[in-house]
């Protein structure tokens, strides 16, 4: 594929399971690969602000090395913060201490950079981005990625907010309704995976104040797999290129294994680096 003004990049999301589009990332830095358009979901709009920052490693930093040191995932979090995650921690101490965030760079590229959330009202995704405002920045890659049930709504603009990957986990037919026809897509899980769970009914006692929100979290496996399904049509008509792990994934999504993390990423890495060869 000749990466041009019509190429786009989705970047799927999948939580801890993101260190692979993070290799993936790193490896197209490298290369000095960087698309017209890029659009993102959840851990995929973590991942994807340090690809347009221009910062290569520093989602590989955050994902593995201050996992270990930090450990930011578990139940005390979730007591004390209201998320499994330590928001605190990821979206200020990181960004403006830890791992500085370099936002002169990223508001220079990030007019056409979009992260996916789930407006909890609607029940619709949003595609936001933000390349003035540092806090509205970091609040909407926060909403982006706050999981239901395990994190709190995020406000953004005023509008409650959740995990953009509730209502379109893959948003390539809306990189295409905005004119790129062409797209590489990176995923996080295997070729032919489909998510076999069953999807139930959310009881009318959870997110009470927000009836289409409970519709959508009811339908979410199906809508998964039917996203799932479409790739594959567009895929074969050879209308995108997917990057995805070569076997079954056995990272989990809120995974706190640094060697699985750490082969996880440097597969992503090593298919990103192919493709930067296949296709510069």
């Amino acid at each position: 594929m000749q990466i041009d003004r019509n190429t786009g990049l989705v970047l799927e999301g999948g939580g801890m399971r993101g260190v692979f589009t993070s290799g993936v990332l790193d490896a197209f830095m490298k290369y000095d690969l960087y698309f017209p358009y890029v659009v993102s979901v959840s851990a995929g709009a973590c991942n994807g602000m340090s690809y347009i920052s221009r910062q290569p490693r520093r989602a590989r930093i955050s994902n593995i090395d201050y996992l270990a040191r930090y450990d930011y995932i578990g139940l005390r979090h979730l007591v004390t913060q209201g998320c499994i995650f330590d928001q605190k921690l990821l979206y200020d101490k990181f960004p403006n201490e830890f791992i500085p965030f370099d936002f002169d760079t990223f508001f220079k590229y990030s007019a056409d950079f979009e992260m996916v959330t789930t407006n909890c009202l609607t029940g619709r995704a949003m595609y936001l981005s933000e390349n003035q405002d540092r806090q509205r920045a970091l609040d909407v890659v926060c909403a982006s990625s706050s999981l239901p049930y395990v994190s709190k709504i995020v406000q953004v603009d005023g509008i409650p907010m959740l995990d953009g990957g509730i209502v379109d986990s893959i948003p390539v037919l809306h990189a295409m309704e905005k004119g790129f026809s062409k797209n590489v897509v990176v995923l996080t899980r295997n070729q032919g995976y489909r998510n076999t769970s069953k999807d139930h009914k959310v009881p009318h006692v959870i997110y009470k104040n927000y009836p289409r929100l409970r519709v959508v979290l009811s339908h979410r496996i199906e809508a998964y797999n039917k996203q799932l399904d479409e790739i594959d049509a567009l895929e074969k008509a050879g209308e995108i290129i997917c990057i995805r792990p070569q076997r079954p994934v056995v990272v989990g999504r809120m995974e706190k294994d640094t060697a699985k993390l750490e082969a996880l990423y440097e597969e992503g890495y090593a298919l990103g680096e192919q493709f930067c060869k296949d296709n510069l």
